[in-house]
């Protein structure tokens, strides 16, 4: 643990041994960050928080009340979880079956933003600047930009990196409308200009 007392921690969450908290960070009431975790610089850790052991979050994560972050799962930096979004690590569980030993991985991508009650299952990463909305159910890989919706959750368009949906024109160009940067669709991806 960051011993030099560069984060704030509210006197009803547990920090276990063993973790790596960046400076400026905050976790807050009842949260519980486990053996292992490497939490970046100026992350929020909201209410009610499970990092589990090896979960490692990147710079300025932003983390919502009632998040479970289980092992495996790596947030690149500027990712932001909505309240109770869930992401699971194992595909076939069972009370009586340990498997421990099958957990698989998920990264979320720089940038991108999972909305409440969405749950992400295992080994789909999610790609840069993506939007999960809001009680989507990602089961298979998310581009990067994508904008992914539903149960199961589908791609209905593409948004930029201040979370403003994308209209390409025939050429394939959009223009964020928030913060005028260009975007090109091409060959199935987007890419910022």
């Amino acid at each position: 643990m960051n011993t030099l007392n560069t984060f704030f921690k509210h006197e009803s969450s547990y920090i276990d041994d063993g973790c790596t908290i960046g400076e400026g960070t905050k976790i807050w009431h009842f949260s519980h960050i486990m053996s292992g975790a490497v939490i970046g610089g100026n992350c929020n850790i909201g209410q009610n928080v499970v990092v589990s052991p090896g979960v490692k979050l990147g710079n300025n994560v932003k983390v919502q009340n009632n998040v479970s972050i289980y092992t495996g799962v790596i947030c690149e930096d500027d990712v932001f979880l909505g309240p109770s979004c869930v992401f699971t690590n194992v595909i076939n569980p069972r009370s009586a079956v340990n498997r421990k030993n099958e957990y698989q991985k998920t990264t979320v991508g720089k940038g991108s933003s999972i909305g409440a009650n969405a749950t992400i299952v295992c080994g789909n990463d999610i790609g840069k600047y993506a939007f999960i909305g809001a009680g989507a159910v990602v089961t298979k890989m998310v581009p990067d930009y994508a904008l992914i919706v539903g149960n199961p959750g589908k791609q209905t368009g593409w948004m930029s990196e201040y979370g403003q949906r994308l209209h390409f024109d025939e050429k394939g160009f959009a223009v964020c409308s928030e913060s005028g940067q260009m975007y090109e669709l091409k060959d199935g991806r987007v890419k910022r200009n």
